[in-house]
């Protein structure tokens, strides 16, 4: 069914309606008031009757029945929040006696017996007298609004008690009328409260609070917050400033500002946290750093001064007790007794070595050249050098490699070696006569090797473990007749710091203890063959098979080396060896006398062989020369750098002549090695 809008207007004088537009009228009206959930009524303040229209009720959860009872003013209030009900009948008095529009907001109860926040507003129409007659409004539900407004004060006092608590104080810029927030808590950090003029005069408060900023930390302060406003940097800065009682205090500052489209700043929001005590605290630290250290390196400066000192006098001593050795004069029991002034001076001496070690290395005046280090090779030297203290003792000495024989770890060769003797020595000294000392090789799971020492000495008591890398500490050795100084395993440790390493152990009682220490495990030993190279012995090895005549240059720094080659090549008349012995000279033979082959020298001062490879790769005069390198860093790496920077053939140092003896008859393309490498070697002009 259509209904046609009666064509009237809301204003037009009812009187005139006819029935139906009346009946038109009231349905349009009823489906407003239905559909839009509002409660629209009417109070008859003469009758006491109240009349209501819309949705209101139901949305509350009423029935028809049970809506009579609302249309009895008297009874409305029983629905009402106990603690809203005389604010409602306080704001409908002083409506009825100012004639101002009524507006309310107050809680009432629904059908489920919860209470919901109603918003009214009424109005009312009064006789000639002035005297109200009717009151006419609306309620319509406000919970939601509500709900939010306490959920905003919640975070807000929230906010505010998290702040309180912090004693941070907020601040904040507003761009529209360029003025400034402070919160109480940024003038309690500069000794202001509340009532000082400063705080409730407020008026430019950011020039007040620049006047208390530190002249020095002005500037910065300045300048960190111009970066931010052009959008350069965060605003994060710590500065001092000037309390109203004479006192520095140190602020941190954060903050952030907001940005239009065009990118100026709006807004700027921002903390001031008192980091005074942190500062103070800092101050404290550093000074007693300070202090230690200066201590540190006057207990350092004091033994390295006393060991040199008493070294020059012991040196005699032990110098001159050896003269007396060859002195046929003496008996048998004059000669004991020098041995043991020598023995007790050269324990005398050892102690002051350790000593003046261990103040070196405390004072930071001992560095370490880390380089690949093949591992087996220090082992090696190391046995040798303590076999005649393990023989004394009757200790066997062995090693287990584990498939790590061309194993390589970054460390100092030297630093290496004297970890190492460090703790050979202690596992034979406080072994058992007769025991065993084993050192064996193990990989690392996080790229580092591992060298362990075992003995079969009486062990470490658990109760001495925190103090083994004490120095001084003998942990009550010096009890049992063995000579020592107590300073070897915290020297050891200290080495094995600065490479980059680390150390440690396990013992048993009466079983024996095992030293560890861990470096970066760097790769392998390079192949003493290389590979795809058939292997020549050293009879077929003093044979070149190239019978033209070859211009050899020679570019090292090492006399020993270069007489080897001269040596080797004066056999061959139809080999002509020129000599430099420094890298620019070099590059200058290259250019002008243009050799057939270069052998040159990757390790040498100012210039090195890479480099000198690109100034003569780069040359049209030098650049198709075959170029042999000779280097002492044997790790595979290093040989694979070799041949990609472009050196014909890399060799390893010391020379083996076989090498250097197929790389030549490689060049020549005239051996059966050469057959399985094939290098394409432009032909050369005979001398």
């Amino acid at each position: 069914m259509i209904i046609k809008e009666p064509n009237v207007s809301i204003t037009q004088d009812l009187t005139n309606l006819t029935t139906d537009q009346l009946r038109e009228i009231a349905y349009r009206y009823q489906r407003i008031f239905c559909g839009c959930g509002y409660g629209f009524w009417e109070w008859d303040l003469e009758t006491n009757h109240i009349n209501w229209s819309g949705a209101f009720w139901q949305q509350l959860g009423y029935a028809e029945l049970d809506k009579e009872v609302f249309y009895d003013a008297n009874q409305l209030p029983s629905y009402i929040h106990p603690d809203d009900r005389n604010i409602m009948f306080e704001a409908v008095r002083e409506h009825l006696r100012s004639s101002e529009p009524l507006r309310i907001c107050y809680r009432i109860r629904n059908k489920a017996g919860k209470y919901i926040w109603v918003q009214v507003l009424a109005d009312s129409i009064r006789d000639d007298q002035g005297r109200a007659r009717y009151i006419s409004g609306l309620n319509f539900d406000i919970t939601e609004l509500k709900n939010v407004e306490q959920a905003l004060r919640e975070s807000e006092a929230r906010q505010v008690r998290i702040i309180q608590a912090s004693k941070d104080g907020i601040w904040e810029w507003y761009a529209e009328d360029d003025s400034f927030h402070f919160s109480n808590r940024c003038w309690e950090h500069l000794g202001y409260n509340e009532n000082d003029d400063i705080v409730t005069r407020g008026q430019d408060r950011l020039s007040q609070w620049r006047d208390h900023i530190h002249i020095e930390d002005l500037p910065k302060f300045d300048h960190t917050l111009r970066k931010h406003m052009l959008g350069r940097g965060a605003f994060d800065i710590e500065y001092r400033v000037n309390t109203k009682q004479g006192e520095t205090r140190w602020i941190r500052a954060r903050g952030r500002a907001c940005f239009d489209e065009q990118g100026q700043p709006t807004r700027m929001s921002g903390t001031n946290m008192d980091i005074t005590s942190i500062k103070r605290a800092e101050e404290r630290v550093m000074q007693a750093k300070e202090d230690a250290e200066k201590a540190n390196r006057a207990k350092s400066d004091f033994l390295s001064s006393m060991s040199h000192e008493l070294r020059t006098p012991l040196n005699a001593i032990l110098g001159y007790t050896q003269l007396f050795e060859y002195d046929d004069n003496l008996h048998a029991v004059q000669k004991d007794n020098l041995r043991e002034i020598r023995s007790a001076g050269a324990h005398l001496l050892r102690l002051i070595n350790d000593v003046l070690d261990l103040a070196k290395i405390e004072s930071g005046n001992i560095d370490a050249e880390l380089q690949p280090v093949l591992v087996t090779r220090v082992i090696a030297d190391c046995f040798t050098l303590v076999r005649h203290q393990a023989d004394a003792r009757g200790i066997f000495l062995h090693a287990k490699y584990q498939n790590l024989d061309d194993a390589c770890v970054t460390a100092d060769p030297g630093r290496l070696k004297q970890a190492l003797l460090n703790l050979l020595s202690n596992s034979i000294k406080y072994n058992r006569v007769g025991g065993e000392v084993e050192v064996s090789l193990s990989a690392r799971e996080d790229h580092f090797l591992r060298i362990s020492v075992r003995d079969t000495g009486v062990g470490i008591a658990p109760h001495l473990y925190d103090s083994v890398f004490q120095p001084f500490n003998r942990l009550h050795a010096e009890l049992s007749g063995v000579e020592g100084t107590g300073v070897g395993l915290a020297i050891t440790k200290q080495l094995v710091e600065i490479m980059r390493g680390r150390i440690g152990f396990t013992s048993e009682v009466d079983s024996g203890t095992c030293f560890w220490l861990d470096l970066e495990h760097c790769g392998k030993a390079v192949n003493k063959t290389p590979k795809n190279v058939v292997e020549v012995d050293l009879a077929s090895a003093d044979t070149l098979i190239n019978k033209r005549s070859c211009r050899m240059l020679y570019i090292e720094d090492n006399l020993a080396n270069i007489r080897l080659i001269q040596q080797f090549l004066s056999r061959y008349d139809n080999y002509l060896l020129e000599v430099a012995e420094e890298p620019f000279l070099g590059i200058y033979h290259a250019r002008n006398s243009r050799p057939d082959v270069i052998l040159l020298d990757i390790d040498m001062p100012g210039l090195d062989g890479y480099e000198v490879l690109k100034v003569l790769q780069k040359d049209p005069a030098t650049a198709l020369i075959p170029i042999i390198g000779l280097s002492a860093n044997i790790m595979c790496i290093d040989e694979q750098k070799g041949r990609t920077a472009g050196f014909y053939q890399y060799l390893s140092k010391p020379l083996q002549i076989n090498q250097l003896v197929l790389a030549l008859n490689q060049l020549a393309g005239e051996t059966e090695a050469a057959a399985l490498i094939s290098p394409s070697v432009p032909a050369q002009p005979e001398g």
